[in-house]
């Protein structure tokens, strides 16, 4: 029998999960408030909380100085992209290895999550002349490509736990009705999966949403997306902090009222199945 929690137990347990949430929130909220300071304020010794003359400049010169609607627009496209690209591809992968498993399924799936244990510079030379090659250097494409196939084994193995958790008899009854394998995937499998599909797609745009080293590695100026658009704001003659600050909140904004809306979604995903 489960031992019961006592109330001290809870009130510790309450302290450290705050504590860890504020130590979480720490760095979002310092950027936010240094965003609002003058570059003297910015660096200033010791620092300045939160009684210093508020200002907008920064918003102001960030948007003068670059194009932040199209960075955005390019993130949009880039992490929507690949995300889509990746659900196509690990639908029936994951389908494959969860209810048609081989002998070396495990083995598979191991090398497949190896893969995010590479060095990203050990591809990057190989990578770099084969999209001059192809002409695709700084597009869109190239990026929701190689975000897709970084990002692809997690989703993959994410996919593949969720399926594990689904009654094979269900599909089997399906086939005995005579359904087809398209019809299998998409009309039985995937409404049942639908919590651990929709976490997988989240956490996927997150992901592809915060990849730096490939989106500005690989792009200029045409696919820059919001990652590139935070580089740019570091000058050979040192950092603006406060700008450099402006310029993170615009480019993490929006993701954080996505997750913010979506939490509950997410976390209902991450915990699919874990329940009977």
């Amino acid at each position: 029998m489960a031992r019961a929690i006592t109330t001290k137990q809870k009130v510790s347990w309450t302290i450290l999960a705050w504590a860890f949430g504020l130590l979480m929130f720490f760095p979002i909220m310092w950027t936010f408030l240094t965003s609002f300071k003058t570059e003297g304020a910015a660096i200033a010794d010791p620092p300045v909380w939160f009684f210093f003359d508020w200002t907008l400049e920064n918003y102001t010169a960030v948007q003068e100085r670059s194009n932040y609607p199209k960075a955005l627009m390019n993130s949009i496209i880039i992490a929507v992209g690949s995300t889509i690209l990746g659900i196509i591809i690990a639908v029936p992968a994951a389908w494959a290895m969860a209810f048609v498993p081989g002998k070396r399924t495990k083995d598979v799936l191991m090398w497949m999550l190896s893969t995010k244990m590479l060095p990203a510079v050990g591809v990057l030379y190989p990578l770099v002349l084969l999209a001059k090659w192809l002409g695709v250097i700084d597009s869109r494409i190239l990026l929701i490509v190689v975000l897709m196939l970084i990002n692809l084994p997690i989703i993959v193995w994410m996919l593949y736990t969720y399926f594990k958790e689904i009654p094979g008899e269900i599909l089997e009854a399906a086939r005995m009705d005579g359904a087809s394998l398209k019809s299998e995937i998409i009309h039985v499998l995937t409404p049942m999966a639908i919590p651990g599909i929709a976490s997988t797609i989240l956490l996927n745009i997150i992901l592809a949403w915060n990849e730096a080293f490939w989106t500005i590695l690989l792009t200029t100026v045409n696919a820059a997306p919001l990652t590139a658009f935070i580089a740019s704001f570091s000058a050979p003659e040192g950092l603006f902090y406060a700008k450099l600050s402006a310029a993170s909140m615009m480019a993490v904004a929006p993701i954080l009222i996505m997750g913010w809306f979506s939490q509950k979604q997410l976390v209902r995903g991450l915990t699919f199945g874990a329940v009977k």
